[in-house]
């Protein structure tokens, strides 16, 4: 790795304890999400990387694009118990029309946290967790 190169990407990583491939469906529906990636252990090649409690079909890596970010997903340690505690993935639209259709897809089967309304910085403003426990911040560019 150069130290001459200050590009650097930050990206989120989800577990979903077993539930990735479900989340990857559900965000293909909900928001038009495109998955560029997926290899499951078994197609591992590296067996030793395999996770001992995850069946041969669990994903092991994914990619998938929300607009321009990318996000990697996984089954993780295939627990059942995904925990997506502490943030928040924040989510910019240009129009009130596309936060409203977004934010109720990712509502359907979860918790509003904060119900999308006016707010002082933004035309249509809202939290939501998603059906896996993810906390989305809906959000229309001013």
């Amino acid at each position: 790795m150069s130290t001459t190169n200050n590009h650097r990407i930050l990206q989120p990583y989800l577990f979903f304890d077993g539930r990735c491939e479900e989340a990857l469906e559900f965000y293909r529906k909900a928001m038009g999400a495109e998955v560029t990636s997926l290899m499951r252990f078994k197609d591992s090649p590296e067996p030793s990387m395999a996770c001992p409690s995850a069946k041969p079909e669990k994903v092991m890596h994914a990619s998938f694009r929300v607009g321009e970010t990318t996000v990697m997903a996984s089954d993780g340690q295939c627990t059942g118990q995904p925990s997506f505690q502490g943030f928040s993935l924040s989510l910019t639209v240009s129009t009130e029309a596309e936060a409203e259709k977004l934010f109720g897809a990712l509502a359907n089967g979860g918790q509003v946290q904060m119900p999308l309304a006016k707010t002082f910085f933004s035309s249509r403003f809202g939290m939501v967790a998603d059906r896996f426990g993810v906390g989305w911040m809906i959000l229309v560019a001013q």
